[in-house]
């Protein structure tokens, strides 16, 4: 089993080191099937399959994550994704946010690989559950490019357009122990989806004004056949 550690901060705390053996990408959770629909059209349109059925939970190696401000891919062909991500330390569940970056010319033949072929960027900071717990779907996801030399808004929505944590939580068929980190799903991109060499993420929390802000650049490296 692939391990990988993490200098992560919880509860805007002390930095300490986490460690994480098990990495799981759940897709297709959206709550809102007009909203998934759409999600799954846009993905059609790149030639990626339908899934057989909704949720989807693919495995990842753990030593994929990184907190890293650059990403080097293979080809120009991937993207991020902005997902709330669920964390299992010290007995606790903990909110982060993270970036599902995926290689759209794999994905349009096998979704598990293409999961596979880029790093799983997550910010450093983490909240205890238990502080978001009772204002859980008032919290936004949003994500920006650089298109053309500007910052645009990429993605944006409510977190209460994915499936709650206790529901993906309760249809992933294994025990989710210390160690364990998920990605909970996204939203649909403005303008669809497409590459870019900057990639920015937030989860917002607007009743207490605290955000969670990561970013990465992303270089790609040469195809050489």
């Amino acid at each position: 089993m692939a391990k990988s550690s993490h200098v992560l901060k919880l509860n805007l705390d002390i930095e300490r080191e986490v460690p994480v053996h098990t990495a799981i990408i759940a897709g297709w959770t959206g709550r809102d099937k007009v909203a998934l629909e759409k999600h799954i059209a846009e993905l059609e349109e790149l030639g990626v399959k339908r899934p057989p059925s909704t949720p989807v939970f693919y495995r990842v190696s753990a030593s994929r994550l990184s907190t890293s401000p650059v990403m080097e891919v293979s080809g120009a062909a991937s993207s991020g994704e902005a997902e709330f991500v669920l964390l299992k330390h010290a007995g606790r569940i903990w909110v982060g946010v993270g970036s599902d970056h995926t290689d759209r010319d794999v994905e349009t033949y096998n979704i598990t690989v293409s999961k596979q072929m880029c790093d799983k960027p997550i910010a450093p900071d983490f909240w205890d559950m238990a502080s978001v717990a009772d204002h859980w779907d008032q919290l936004i996801l949003r994500s920006f490019i650089v298109e053309n030399g500007e910052r645009v808004v990429y993605q944006e929505g409510t977190v209460a357009s994915m499936l709650s944590p206790e529901e993906l939580l309760g249809r992933w068929d294994q025990q989710f122990e210390d160690g364990s980190l998920m990605f909970c799903g996204t939203l649909a991109a403005r303008g669809g989806i497409r590459p870019s060499e900057r990639f920015e993420y937030e989860l917002e929390d607007p009743v207490s004004g605290r955000r969670i802000v990561h970013a990465y650049d992303v270089s790609s490296l040469p195809m050489s056949g």
